[in-house]
């Protein structure tokens, strides 16, 4: 699916959805980040304690390894843990930030690096990373490696995720936290949370801001 017709797609979906994990019938919901200030029903908030980017070496949608914090290092980072066969919130969220980083100048969006790290390594090998990016946008980064070294992974920034689990009719389930963290190119340390309900115009307003290194 071309990028316009995916992200057109997913945003008039945007109204209904209502879920924190992927798969059909999930009952999972999201591990709190870390503690925020003020209301945590802001679509972008902000962590009372800034919490370091996980210390991950996968592999990027090109098949080569990616250092996510060599590699980041100071850059304005996003990271989202989710999976391609997502139905709904992965697919929603990524487009969101893509119609966003669009609204960027050309300076920016090079300098930025938005990353999506799959819960679902079995089946999200970096062939199946980089279509399904492509479609959304072709410079963000894929990432797939070891479960258990990913699941080590959210862990360490607080985001919860599940081994991918087959029903009997052969639905697989993927529950993972539907934050988007953010990392400041100043310390890159994760300082902000995109939460589920944050729409393409929350992270087109809170982006430019963001990318200095200030609270959105």
């Amino acid at each position: 699916m071309r990028g316009k017709t995916l992200i057109a797609a997913v945003l008039t979906a945007a109204a209904a959805l209502t879920l924190t994990a992927c798969g059909p019938d999930d009952g999972g919901g999201d591990k709190p980040a870390a503690s925020v200030s003020g209301a945590t029903a802001k679509p972008i908030v902000t962590l009372d304690n800034p919490i370091e980017k996980p210390d991950l070496t996968l592999t990027d949608s090109d098949g080569k390894p990616y250092d996510l914090l060599a590699k980041t290092k100071g850059h304005p980072t996003l990271i989202y843990f989710g999976y391609t066969n997502c139905p709904d919130v992965c697919p929603l969220t990524m487009a969101n930030i893509a119609v966003a980083v669009k609204q960027l100048p050309k300076a920016e969006q090079d300098d930025l690096r938005v990353l999506f790290i799959t819960s679902d390594p079995e089946r999200d090998t970096p062939q199946a990373l980089k279509k399904w990016l492509g479609g959304i946008n072709k410079d963000f980064t894929g990432l797939t490696g070891k479960f258990a070294d990913i699941q080590r992974g959210a862990r360490d920034v607080n985001i919860g995720i599940d081994k991918p689990v087959v029903k009997k009719n052969g639905d697989v389930i993927s529950t993972h936290g539907a934050q988007v963290l953010m990392a400041s190119p100043k310390d890159d340390r994760i300082h902000w949370m995109g939460m589920q309900d944050a729409t393409a115009d929350n992270y087109a307003s809170a982006l430019p801001k963001l990318i200095k290194g200030q609270n959105p």
